[in-house]
């Protein structure tokens, strides 16, 4: 299932916004910000930047490099103390340029930052577990490149042990929810070529958990090690699925 079909429609993106949006409103009026001490939407970039999308190309191919330098600020120095002018040079742009891709200045490049990233992992996952054969398969496809993919992510790394607050913030009570329905909506229909409707869902949200869970804490399995990822499923997983499998279907 391409994540086109999970992000692409008005439901799901409000999950994603609920999911992502809190945290940066926090960081919003902190140094870098619209807020105090910020310089307003008019202000230039870099020496001979351009203030005009058309110079620099098509608009999405300039918002995905405000977003790519957005990610590199971050990785560099955190959310609260990256700046506008901090991401104008790192993209080669003016602080007009961006706030015309992303009108609400710091707040909306953040939040369509960790979109942007968000849907390239929904993107990669799917072309992997599409090629997958079995249960156990697709179980341990996910968990590794789930897992993986926060523990290699640079920003979100840099967040986790410099700026855990929003991070640690969208995994806590009932912040969760949001990335719980966003990921059973996206595994969900994967999972039932093997499973029964409502162990599809019930499975589907158990993967988005121990993602979680095992990305974030490294004194648990190692789940990047596919052997590990293999031996964690059949141990852990597959035993309770069992009886769930869909006629003819073998784990």
């Amino acid at each position: 299932m391409s994540q086109q079909k999970i992000l692409g429609n008005e439901t799901n993106s409000d999950l994603l916004s609920q999911a992502m949006g809190a945290q940066h409103t926090r960081t919003a009026t902190g140094p870098g910000s619209n807020g105090p001490g910020s310089n307003g939407p008019g202000s230039t970039g870099p020496a001979g930047s351009s203030d005009r999308l058309g110079e620099v190309g098509s608009s999405a191919v300039l918002a995905d490099r405000i977003l790519v330098a957005t990610l590199r600020c971050v990785a560099r120095w955190g959310m609260a103390k990256t700046t506008l002018d901090d991401v104008s040079r790192e993209a080669g742009c003016s602080r007009a340029t961006i706030y015309r891709a992303f009108p609400g200045g710091k707040l909306s490049v953040m939040h369509a930052a960790g979109e942007r990233e968000l849907r390239r992992f929904l993107d990669d996952l799917s072309a992997r577990i599409d090629a997958v054969t079995s249960l156990h398969e697709m179980l341990s496809v996910a968990l590794v490149e789930g897992v993986t993919a926060i523990r290699t992510h640079e920003a979100l790394q840099y967040l986790l042990n410099h700026e855990p607050g929003p991070v640690l913030s969208l995994v806590s009570f009932d912040r969760l929810e949001p990335l719980l329905t966003l990921g059973t909506e996206f595994g969900a229909p994967e999972l039932e070529r093997f499973l029964t409707p409502q162990a599809a869902r019930e499975t589907a949200e158990w993967v988005v958990r121990m993602i979680i869970g095992h990305g974030l804490e490294y004194e648990c399995h190692d789940l990047t090690d596919r052997a590990v990822a293999d031996r964690f499923v059949a141990t852990f997983m597959l035993p309770g699925l069992v009886d769930d499998l869909l006629p003819g279907v073998a784990a």
